[in-house]
């Protein structure tokens, strides 16, 4: 018997993310790519409003163009050592 108090427990969080971007192969990599993706469509999304307005219309395009390749990427050369 410890005469300490108990020490409380981190409370886990709620959600937690599904197998396939946690702890399947290549899961590190699908996050990459899906966060690109949002980041991707919400500049695009988020184009018509300023201070994106004021973004060249290349810097959206590289964008979309960088999310399209890892996409490519992620399909055709999957990581298998994750």
């Amino acid at each position: 018997m410890s005469l300490l108090p108990p020490v409380p427990r981190p409370r886990l969080p709620h959600w937690r993310l599904p197998p396939l971007l946690s702890t399947l192969p290549g899961a590190r990599q699908r996050r990459r790519t899906l966060g690109l993706v949002v980041l991707a469509a919400l500049l695009w999304l988020l184009r018509p409003w300023p201070p994106f307005q004021w973004l060249p219309g290349w810097t959206v395009g590289l964008m979309l163009l960088w999310a399209v390749l890892e996409l490519l990427r992620w399909l055709w050369w999957p990581r298998r050592w994750d």
